[in-house]
């Protein structure tokens, strides 16, 4: 399979969900974001695992079960964001005994499965359909900024009435602005209209 190397970019409050948080993957070699809605805890652990000299007093989840992994002569050598569902991500979680070689695949959230790969420093994959499906792509270009169709798509959620590159507009300073909910809105009314001229 050939699967795509992802980094994070960062961590920021969603703007649609109470409470959640959105998880802004990329990909190193074509710049497509990947938007995933995580809960306040996970973005918690997420970001206490970048930050490696900050500890919390008694050790979180994350912590606990990596120091469990560890101690049982097991490394984790990546984790694979390998399918998405109805907005769902699904990851696996790839173990390797570092004594017998022998490798241990687990299933995992997305968002558990980010936790501990940033506190093995391991590499983070997804598949090129996964990219297709929910990746956003940015052009270099400078957004404009034109409040009258911005204020069509919030106050009327109707996409239909503006032009593609008004929609693409859109969809730059939603991602800038991080509100990945209306990113992903957008990048799924440009994918159908792409369908309707292929």
């Amino acid at each position: 399979m050939d699967y795509k190397r992802l980094i994070i970019r960062g961590i920021s409050y969603s703007q649609t969900q109470s409470g959640a948080y959105a998880l802004l993957l990329e990909h190193e070699e074509t710049n497509v974001k990947l938007p995933i809605v995580i809960g306040n805890f996970e973005a918690q652990s997420i970001s206490l695992g970048l930050e490696k000299d900050i500890h919390p007093p008694r050790p979180l989840t994350h912590d606990l079960f990596s120091k469990f992994v560890s101690s049982a002569n097991f490394d984790l050598t990546s984790v694979i964001i390998y399918q998405i569902v109805d907005g769902v991500f699904f990851s696996n979680i790839n173990f390797k005994n570092k004594t017998s070689g022998e490798e241990l695949i687990m299933d995992a959230r997305t968002s558990d499965a980010v936790a501990m790969a940033v506190r093995f420093e391991a590499p983070i994959y997804t598949t090129p359909q996964v990219l297709n499906e929910a990746g956003i792509l940015l052009e270099l270009e400078e957004p404009s900024k034109e409040e009258e169709v911005h204020e069509a798509v919030t106050n009327e959620g109707d996409l239909s009435t503006l032009s593609i590159a008004e929609i693409n507009r859109l969809l730059e300073e939603a991602v800038r602005d991080e509100d990945f909910d209306a990113a992903l809105e957008l990048q799924k009314e440009i994918k159908k209209r792409n369908k309707k001229i292929d």
